[in-house]
């Protein structure tokens, strides 16, 4: 199965759709995760918060894709923010997944707390210059603060990860972003759980002849947003990473935004963060 790529600011081109990992450990995840790439996946998320770069790394090694057909996703934790601290950061990330370089490397939480993440920014953009990393980015970051980064900085981020379904569909936060040509990454596209028993899902699922889960990230796509979702099943794999072959009529697609339900549901990330 043959995934698009979308071109990033800094020039990577990183697939349409990828495996979030969290939660997938130990020898169970190593084969979840590889079953995923034998599968197609070449996008696949992880974090040192998640605890599994290792297995991530070693599911990449069993499944014998070259190494540069992959894309691969970390991101850190707010101890590392300082421009020596990513190197560190990344030094950890990179002995884990056993890889020389690492394709997306993410700032986790702005943590506005402690007032560093435009160190950690600059860490970043260091890692960039350097070879490195191939593109660079943030989760969890309101516009806010991606005004505050550019603003200091000047670089603008590959890509912003924030938490998106149909319920919580971040619309300032979307229009900032491609505004100024951030791509967004959304993770946990298919929660909550009961997202995929609304009525408005389940009957364009039925009149496409999918399943509600591919619904919902085609309409991701189609609003040109990565989705990540995560399934440790390898027939749900498969019918997530098939969202390329039917696509969503405008009316569709308009009822599924209708089902938004404001930002009240998102982690605040002026409060939140590791």
């Amino acid at each position: 199965m043959v995934v698009p790529k979308i071109k990033l600011l800094h020039g990577a081109e990183m697939p349409a759709i990828g495996l979030g990992t969290y939660g997938l450990f130990e020898d169970q995840g190593v084969g979840e995760i590889r079953n995923a790439i034998e599968s197609g996946y070449r996008l696949i998320d992880t974090a040192e918060n998640y605890g599994n770069e290792v297995q991530v790394g070693q599911a990449i090694k069993e499944a014998g894709v070259p190494r540069e057909d992959l894309f691969i996703t970390s991101k850190f934790n707010r101890k590392w923010h300082s421009v020596i601290g990513v190197q560190q950061a990344w030094e950890n990330s990179i002995r884990k997944l056993g890889a020389d370089y690492i394709d997306l490397y993410l700032i986790h939480w702005p943590n506005p707390d402690q007032d560093k993440y435009i160190d950690a920014w600059q860490g970043l953009t260091t890692l960039l210059q350097q070879g490195k990393v191939k593109a660079i980015g943030m989760s969890n970051f309101k516009p806010a603060h991606l005004e505050r980064v550019i603003g200091e900085t000047g670089v603008v981020p590959d890509v912003n990860q924030i938490e998106l379904n149909p319920y919580l569909q971040r619309k300032a936060a979307v229009d900032y972003h491609k505004r100024h040509g951030i791509l967004t990454e959304a993770w946990s596209p298919l929660k909550p759980n009961n997202i995929v028993e609304h009525p408005v899902i389940t009957e364009i699922a039925k009149a496409k002849g999918v399943t509600p889960a591919q619904v919902i990230l085609r309409w991701d796509v189609q609003n040109g947003i990565v989705p990540i979702p995560k399934s440790a099943n390898p027939q749900r794999q498969r019918n997530n990473l098939d969202v390329f072959s039917f696509t969503l009529d405008d009316a569709e697609m308009a009822a599924i935004s209708a089902l938004d339900q404001g930002e009240s549901g998102a982690a605040d990330s002026d409060v939140f963060g590791h």
